[in-house]
C-alpha cells in the first residue's frame, strides 16, 4: 500500500501537468454550459413524460 502511494505522488509531480489558466477557465464554461443543456432536456423528458402519465390516467379513470 506504501508503495502505490509513493508511485502516485511521484507520478503525480514528475508526469501531471495542470492546465494554463485560460485553459482551465475556457474548460470551465465548456462543462457549465453542457451541464445546463442536460439538465435543459432533463426537465423535457421529464415534463413530457409527466404530460403523457396524467393523458393516461384522466382517459383510464374518465
Amino acid at each position: 500500500m506504501l508503495t502505490y502511494i509513493r508511485e502516485s505522488v511521484e507520478e503525480l509531480k514528475n508526469n501531471v501537468t495542470l492546465p494554463s489558466r485560460a485553459e482551465s477557465s475556457n474548460l470551465m464554461v465548456v462543462v457549465a454550459v453542457f451541464s445546463i443543456l442536460f439538465a435543459l432536456a432533463t426537465w423535457g423528458v421529464d415534463t413530457v413524460f409527466s404530460e403523457l402519465i396524467k393523458l393516461y390516467f384522466n382517459n383510464v379513470l374518465n
